[in-house]
């Protein structure tokens, strides 16, 4: 499944946020949205995803589905929304409940997507019984019992402590290496864009427009060990952004 975003423009009121952008999103691929403060990016995800209607253009979903989908596009934000009196098996079947599933479909589902994300052995634990790591690892584990063609994935990993985050996005890797799943991610850290990327998109400051889409060819299982190569990328990409990212912080603390 490929999604295409064509001569798409959005604004809240006289504020323009996104400008002409145009881009294709292609199966197995992680793209990484960056740009500086206020450009659109959590914006054109939700325009996306469908949860706003754009105020010029459209987003277009192309291709098959792939058999055994129950949401082709789903969510991952920085906010867990783990349900506190649910156990972890318990959140993770919540998005299954409204599909037509037997109990032994929804249960091999949930084993499955619990193994894929190594928390077997907190099948029963409470989030408050969970590190925040662990928490997004059960909103990974989530969104990938519907079995996504396609996962919107919103700084997931802003709200962890270095540590942490650099665990997750190794487990993004295994899991991307054993399963090749398509993404859009949106972050603000330079790390995780030439650490996760197959391509970078680089947003303008606002209103949003496609400066430029930096293509990463070295393979992600081998990111770690090519650390020195994956640094030029991120100079690179920061002297892109780095003057408009001084005016958007102007812009914001003049508003």
């Amino acid at each position: 499944m490929q999604i295409s975003i064509e001569n798409l423009s959005h604004c809240y009121g006289a504020i323009d946020v996104l400008s002409n952008v145009n881009l294709t999103f292609n199966p197995g691929e992680i793209a990484v949205i960056i740009g500086p403060s206020g450009c659109g990016k959590s914006t054109l995800l939700r325009l996306m995803g469908g949860l706003e209607e754009p105020c010029q253009g459209a987003a277009y979903i192309a291709g098959q589905v792939p058999e055994g989908s129950l949401n082709p596009l789903t969510y991952i934000f920085q906010d867990f929304a783990l349900l506190p009196w649910r156990s972890v098996a318990g959140n993770i079947s919540l998005v299954l409940e409204d599909h037509k599933l037997s109990k032994r479909e929804s249960e091999a589902i949930i084993n499955d997507v619990l193994t894929r994300t190594n928390l077997s052995e907190f099948h029963d634990a409470l989030p408050r019984q969970l590190s925040g790591g662990m928490k997004q690892r059960v909103a990974i584990a989530r969104a990938l019992a519907v079995r996504p063609a396609f996962l919107l994935m919103d700084e997931p990993l802003s709200a962890l402590d270095s540590q942490t985050r650099e665990l997750l996005m190794d487990d993004l890797v295994e899991l991307w290496a054993r399963e090749k799943f398509s993404a859009c991610y949106v972050t603000h850290n330079l790390g995780e864009a030439v650490r996760l990327g197959h391509k970078v998109i680089v947003l303008s400051r606002r209103p949003g427009q496609v400066r430029d889409v930096v293509e990463i060819r070295i393979p992600l299982e081998e990111r770690r060990e090519r650390s020195a190569e994956l640094e030029d990328v991120q100079q690179q990409l920061w002297q892109m952004m780095r003057e408009e990212a001084l005016a958007a912080d102007r812009e914001l603390a003049d508003a």
